[in-house]
């Protein structure tokens, strides 16, 4: 049986969230708060497998109580968020601080947008409860094998030494990323660690709402040598420069003679991401093939798999992030059980792994 504490000030909000959890019989809803500081109390009281929690709140807000958690009493923590810019800085902050994923706020209409909430709750909090965290909020570490390891598929590198540019000729010069839960934090990581004359450009499709790539985009150029947007459509691809898709949207490439231009576009329509990583590293897979290198991160699902399974059949190369790593162990788990991963790689080597197989 999964306990959830659920902390919100809003009595609609707990009622509703905690009518939604407990429609699953694996999850029992121990107790619910009004604030962060009666949440923190309920949190030592009840020791739950994860706690849902609202960001703006009397007394004590939940950025607050989520420091007080994280540091006192680590375990997965849901942030109940807004979809407006200010709950996207709040939400990445929140997730900066440990924080392993986020719902939206929104349940106030009857729709269909809140029965693909209540499962998305229901999918989140039953996978968070299975992964422990440690004081910073990331997954415990475990120990690497060197390459060519021992652990199954005998894929897994290990990174040393500091990031250097490799000797060789730069035979790749695209990488596509896909993302989704727990990606935030591990593509700020990476994307800080790439210097400023990387040379290759760089998107990324990370799953997330319409109001907070933009958001994600600007916090990354923030903390980053190279530059980083929200992708728009006539934007073109280039060395040091990182593309984020916009939410509810697919970003495809277009290349031409001496460039690569980037196309963003509701199509398909039918993909049940948006952006998808399947059609983002597809489309880059398709027209650039031995030129590109799709990176999978930490998520829940398959998306990406499709992708990458393109990519590799045009002449491309990819890799998965370790299962010691991920927040989430399922997009990059997909590519490796279906033999497509060619490294499989640790969050904090994944920048020196990116760089190192641009080059031949």
């Amino acid at each position: 049986m999964i306990s959830v504490v659920v902390v919100d000030d809003s009595a609609f909000m707990r009622k509703a969230i905690s009518t939604m959890l407990e429609k699953d019989p694996e999850i029992r809803v121990v107790a619910t708060g009004r604030d962060g500081e009666e949440g923190l109390e309920l949190v030592r009281k009840f020791n739950p497998d994860v706690v849902t929690l609202d960001i703006e709140m009397p007394r004590m807000d939940g950025l607050t109580a989520l420091r007080h958690i994280m540091m006192e009493m680590p375990r997965p923590v849901l942030m109940v968020s807004s979809l407006t810019t200010e709950g996207a800085e709040a939400t990445l902050k929140a997730l900066d601080l440990g924080a392993v994923d986020f719902i939206p706020k929104q349940l106030s209409k009857v729709s269909l947008d809140i029965i693909k909430i209540e499962q998305d709750l229901l999918l989140k909090v039953k996978t968070m409860a299975k992964r422990k965290v440690h004081p910073l909020g990331r997954p415990r570490p475990m120990p690497t094998l060197e390459r060519p390891g021992e652990a199954g598929h005998g894929l897994t590198a290990k990174y040393e030494g500091p990031l250097v540019r490799p000797q060789g000729r730069l035979i790749r010069d695209v990488v596509a990323i896909g993302v989704s839960t727990g990606g935030p934090p591990a593509v700020q990581r990476i994307l800080s660690a790439l210097p400023e004359d990387f040379p290759a450009g760089i998107l990324i499709a990370q799953h997330m709402p319409a109001a907070f790539t933009g958001p994600f985009a600007k916090r990354l150029d923030g903390v980053c040598k190279i530059h980083v947007k929200e992708a728009e459509t006539g934007d073109q691809l280039r060395p040091g420069h990182a593309f984020v898709a916009p939410g509810g949207k697919h970003v495809i490439v277009d290349p031409k003679a001496s460039r690569i231009d980037l196309v963003v576009t509701g199509d398909p329509k039918e993909a049940l991401y948006k952006p998808s990583a399947n059609v983002l590293i597809g489309s880059v897979g398709e027209h650039l093939g031995r030129r590109a290198l799709g990176v999978v991160l930490t998520g829940m699902g398959n998306d990406g798999m499709e992708g990458i399974r393109l990519l590799k059949q045009k002449g491309g190369r990819a890799l998965a992030q370790s299962d010691a790593t991920c927040v989430v162990y399922g997009m990059p788990k997909a590519i490796v059980d279906a033999g497509l991963a060619d490294e499989i790689v640790d969050v904090g080597d994944m920048a020196a792994a990116i760089l190192g197989n641009l080059y031949k």
